[in-house]
């Protein structure tokens, strides 16, 4: 059964996304920010706004996919300040309701637990944050949510999911009836995905434009670098006949699960992997993706002036 999908762009992905990686650490050292950018943002917060968010780095990562579910369905504003209003005033049975037939295991209690101890932290956040990103990056989103709006109409659900994550495949699957895609910039390159019932929220990466023409870029660097390593060119000569789970990688190629997962991971940011989701139990294999070669060849061509 075809699903169908919703291009989707709000400051409200990017406030929660940034949030996120600030207070979980989950991935900095893979994304393009890097550890420099955590740095950076507590140089810039007092110790009591430090102070206030810490707690958050402990509590369980799945409260994300009920805030991005409240962020995909709130249908009202797309400023930050509105939604976390909205999220204060509503009372814990319509909060509930709004992604209760999403999130089938989740109880009231917890979704006032998370509403109750986030809400606080993303009004800090939003303020001493968000409210100093640049107009640009607001832009740039819209911009490309656009772009992909157009391209659905010409490429269809699946190849247009493909071509905006660099890789990301969803077939049609029983039982799910939406895809929400939407860009974000913290996140970049990787894509991160919530699953529901029914419904599933994608993220994909959207490049900043180049300071510099003279600058090699990004995603020219991050091919260089995936296929600088032998273990990882050989990697991609083993999934080239057919997809592979990291169990069967590890298994077949007699390697620990660490390692093989850093190679996928880079291997995968740089586009040379194409990622098959297998359903709502989140389990994915990994396949060689023909385009990353070609556009390996096109970004560096297009830099060196060939």
């Amino acid at each position: 059964m075809a699903y169908h999908v919703k291009i989707d762009v709000s400051p409200i992905y990017e406030m929660l996304n940034s949030f996120l990686v600030y207070v979980t650490k989950k991935w900095i050292q893979h994304l393009d920010i890097g550890p420099e950018w955590i740095q950076d943002v507590e140089g810039k917060l007092s110790s009591n706004v430090r102070a206030a968010l810490a707690p958050a780095a402990t509590w369980p990562f799945d409260d994300f996919d009920v805030l991005f579910a409240w962020a995909a369905y709130q249908n009202t504003t797309s400023e930050n300040q509105d939604f976390l209003n909205m999220l204060s005033e509503l009372s814990a049975e319509e909060l509930f309701a709004r992604v209760s037939a999403l999130m089938p295991e989740l109880t009231i209690e917890e979704s006032t637990r998370i509403r109750n101890s986030y809400v606080p932290l993303l009004r800090l956040w939003d303020q001493h944050y968000c409210q100093n990103i640049s107009e640009d990056h607001r832009v740039w989103l819209e911009e490309d949510a656009e772009e992909k709006r157009i391209l659905l109409e010409k490429m269809g659900s699946e190849l247009l999911i493909e071509y905006a994550t660099a890789g990301v495949i969803v077939e049609p699957m029983p039982g799910l009836n939406e895809v929400i895609l939407f860009p974000t910039v913290h996140n970049r390159p990787i894509n991160m995905y919530c699953f529901y019932e029914g419904m599933m929220i994608i993220q994909y990466p959207v490049d900043t434009p180049e300071e510099s023409e003279d600058e090699p870029p990004t995603c020219l660097l991050r091919f260089t670098h995936a296929l600088a390593d032998p273990e990882r060119l050989r990697l991609l000569r083993y999934v080239s006949d057919e997809p592979k789970s990291l169990a069967d990688m590890c298994e077949e190629l007699g390697k620990d699960e660490d390692p093989v997962k850093d190679q996928v991971m880079a291997l995968r940011i740089a586009g040379l992997l194409r990622t098959h989701l297998l359903g709502s139990n989140r389990k994915e294999k990994y396949s060689i993706r023909p385009d990353g070669v070609s556009e390996l060849n096109m970004f560096l061509e297009s830099y060196i002036r060939i």
